[in-house]
Order: C-alpha cells, then structure tokens, then sequence
C-alpha cells in the first residue's frame, strides 16, 4: 500500500491560492469556515487523511492527470455554475438514456441524472458501464446494478435475440430481472457514485489532494476506501460554485442550514427499528421502504467531529 501525501504548504496553495483575489475571498469566509478548511494541511487532523493507494489498479496510477487545486477551478472557463433560472437538480428513477433526459430537462434544471437497476451497455463491444453523462448537456444515467451484494453470484437465463420497439411506459421487458436488495451498502455507494457525478457536472476534476469523495475510482473495493464527504479543497470549490455558508449548512437550523445535522438526525431517527432491506425480486413502485442506514454510522461520526470543529 502506498500513502500519497502532499506537503503542507502545498496543500495550503491549493487550497487557499496565491493569487491576491483569491486570498481576499478565502479571507472574508466565516472563522469556523476557515477553521474547519485549514484542517487540510494539519498535519495531526483526524478530519482529512491523505489518499492511499492499495494496487497497481487504483484510479491514480491507471489514469494520470494533473491536480486540480482551487485557483484552476475558479479560472476554469467551462465550468458551469447554476443561475436563478436554472438552479435545482432532478434525479430521475429511468429505463430509458441520455435522449430522452435531453428532452424531458426541466428548464430550470442545473442537471438531470437519471437512476436505474437495470445493467447498462452503452455498445455491442463494451461488457457494462456503471455510468454515462453529458456535462455540457447536464444529463446523467447511473446504474446501481452492480452494487448489489449477490449481482455477480445471479444467473440470468435468456437474452433478447431482436430489438423490442416499446412504448414509454412499457417496462415488461424487465419482467423477472435482477432487482437487488435495498441494503445499507448498497445505498451508500449508491449516494457516492451520484453526489461524486453531480460534483463532475459543477465542475470539481477528480481531487488527487486528500481522502476525498472526488477521487476517482477504477473499481468497487476502490469506490469504497473513498469517504462520503468532500475535503477542503473541493469543498471551497463546491461552495464558489453553489453560494453557500458552510456553518449554516451543518446547523440545526437557520438559512439553508439543516444540512448535515438533519442527516445525523436522520440516520438515528430511522435505523433502529427497521430491517432495512426489502423481499428479494419485489417492485419498489409505490412502496414506503425504510431506510437501511447501518453503513452511515462512521460518516455520522465524522460529521459530528466537523460541528465541533466549526463551532468552536
């Protein structure tokens, strides 16, 4: 295993920049902001640990690109921030692609991102994706398929041999297909892969600073060492890109600010009295499933360390 660590300074300037503007802006952010933002090049934070790389595999060895640190962000010209017209993003439960996400954007969608169970093979040649997305259309299609804990231990019987030209609302050709059980697991990788995308749409490069939700990954094992959570660096850039307080977001109340607190809370208000899994081969539609929230418990702790932190 090989730790990949980034000296302090270097991780201050990626951060918080050299350029004067740039430092001006970080210098106006709330004390507990900045606070909890400068635990990126503490070299004794329990918050942010570096990246770890376990194989020859892992997504920084197999796809080198250059770091993105804050100022390359910011400068970008690209990059698409939301507009009071366009501000909100729909997740969209889908059997169909990026076609009918591009005509069925709401116009004031940021982006939409479609989600399903169903395996997606975008070609003939290729064996299976996890994902498709257009940035420059901000329209996404994920599959959680192969999330699923017993996905590769199924067998399928059959296969399409001629295409079947259904209508919209036709979902029979998925009768009796996989449907996985609805695991705390499942969806917290469920919750990375989509916030980890969406942050792409606003934007955010894969971070090769710290142990960061933005990491890339190449596969499962490596999708799950990465945290739920943004470090400092993309933080600063989702918050550039957004407009939002960081203090108001993780408190209680105020603002825009039921954030993160009202995640703890929803993870203990749901978790103890639920089995958190639902039949094997059962449809979802117009069901109240539980929240299966067991693998949330140390992200929980995590946050509770970050409060502490901001309201010193």
């Amino acid at each position: 295993m090989q730790t990949l660590r980034h000296s302090e300074q270097t991780l201050k300037t990626a951060l918080i920049s050299k350029n004067p503007v740039l430092v001006s802006q970080y210098e106006k952010l709330d004390v507990g902001e900045q606070r909890l933002m400068n635990e990126a090049f503490q070299p004794a934070t329990e918050l942010f640990g570096p990246i770890t790389l376990h194989s020859q595999s892992d997504w920084i060895t197999t796809h080198p690109e250059a770091p993105q640190d804050f100022e390359q962000f910011f400068s970008d010209p690209y990059r698409k921030t939301p507009s009071p017209e366009k501000r909100s993003i729909y997740i969209q439960p889908i059997g169909h692609i990026l076609n009918f996400l591009k005509r069925k954007k709401p116009e004031d969608a940021f982006c939409v991102v479609g989600i399903t169970m169903i395996d997606l093979y975008p070609r003939d040649s290729w064996n299976f994706v996890f994902g498709q997305a257009s940035l420059t259309d901000g329209v996404g299609i994920f599959s959680f398929a192969r999330y699923g804990s017993d996905f590769y231990s199924s067998y399928y019987g059959g296969k399409v041999k001629k295409l079947q030209k259904k209508s919209s609302s036709d979902y029979s050709v998925f009768d009796n297909y996989y449907i996985p059980e609805i695991t705390s697991v499942l969806l917290l990788r469920s919750c990375k892969t989509l916030t980890h995308e969406i942050g792409h749409i606003f934007g955010l490069r894969h971070c090769q600073w710290l142990a960061c939700l933005m990491q890339g990954s190449n596969h499962l094992e490596e999708a799950d060492r990465r945290p739920l959570n943004l470090c400092p660096i993309c933080l600063r850039k989702l918050q550039c890109a957004i407009g939002f307080n960081i203090v108001e977001r993780y408190k209680v109340n105020g603002g825009q600010g039921r954030g993160h607190w009202a995640l703890v809370r929803w993870i203990d208000d749901d978790s103890a009295d639920t089995p958190g899994v639902t039949p094997k081969n059962s449809r979802a539609d117009n069901v109240n499933l539980p929240k299966p929230v067991e693998a949330f418990k140390e992200w929980k702790e995590w946050i509770i360390k970050c409060l502490a932190v901001l309201q010193k």
